[in-house]
């Protein structure tokens, strides 16, 4: 058994000799890991917490830990993980409630980005990926395959269906329709140029008038982007303003489209 000195581990706590217990990692007395887990550093395990096989948990994740629920009395509920998960950097999983079954769990095969948080009483299936800050309140059931985006909140009580997948950025309040692509509407806008940081770093007013005028040629008229990029290309012949030159060429490699 590979276990850092600067380690924690209650005697109580039940490890494989082929697990890996990195440095100032803590592991309280009810918990048990599976065959080849891996605690990268500075990890804690608590609570009542059952852990499969082949999970790598990154450091500062905390799992098993008490629920964030004011009528948490100490009850002795749970945690439990499948096999074969990514769990990353300052990722939270609460242990369950007694009004709420008093149990957390999370499946097989998923991805938990950094600074997750798993509320108590939810339930994770198989194969799923929660991106970073994705927060989970209480009572969430995320079905198997389901992707939840970055800086995701999702309310206590929904549902995400299998093969789901949201959006960053999404607030989800109902439950989420299985095989379904869920977002936010997005309505991003260029405004114009960052007139006063470009002075700030030293632009000339020739430059920054230049800028202007290209950035009219994008926003302002009534040309679609690949009009106003030719517009654009033709006063950079005419002024050789380096500026607008890597405007236009950043337009033009844009593999995603420009915001305007």
């Amino acid at each position: 058994m590979s276990i850092h000195p600067t380690a924690i581990v209650d005697e109580g706590a039940i490890i494989p000799a082929s697990c890996k217990i990195g440095p100032f990692c803590t592991i309280g007395p009810n918990v048990v890991l599976g065959e080849e887990c891996e605690l990268v550093s500075h990890v804690v395990l608590d609570g009542h917490l059952t852990v499969g096989k082949k999970n790598r948990i990154f450091s500062f994740a905390c799992i098993g830990i008490a629920p964030q629920d004011l009528k948490y009395a100490g009850e002795p509920t749970r945690v439990t993980l499948g096999d074969n998960n990514d769990i990353r950097e300052y990722v939270t999983i609460s242990r369950g409630t007694v009004g709420g079954g008093g149990h957390t769990t999370v499946g097989s095969g998923c991805l938990i980005m950094a600074y997750t948080h798993i509320g108590h009483d939810s339930h994770i299936g198989n194969g799923c990926i929660l991106a970073n800050s994705a927060t989970l309140a209480g009572h969430v059931t995320v079905e198997d395959f389901a992707v939840v985006g970055a800086l995701c909140p999702v309310h206590q009580f929904c549902r995400i269906g299998k093969y789901a997948y949201i959006g960053g950025g999404t607030t989800i309040t109902q439950d989420v329709l299985p095989y379904s692509l869920t977002s936010i509407e997005r309505n991003n806008h260029a405004y114009g140029l960052n007139k006063v940081g470009l002075e700030r770093k030293g632009f000339t007013p020739e430059q920054i008038k230049e800028l202007r005028s290209a950035y009219r040629l994008l926003l302002a008229s009534k040309r679609n982007t690949s009009q106003a990029l030719e517009a654009i290309r033709e006063s950079v012949a005419a002024s050789g303003d380096e500026h607008v030159a890597y405007l236009a060429d950043f337009i033009a490699n844009s593999q995603r489209g420009i915001i305007k």
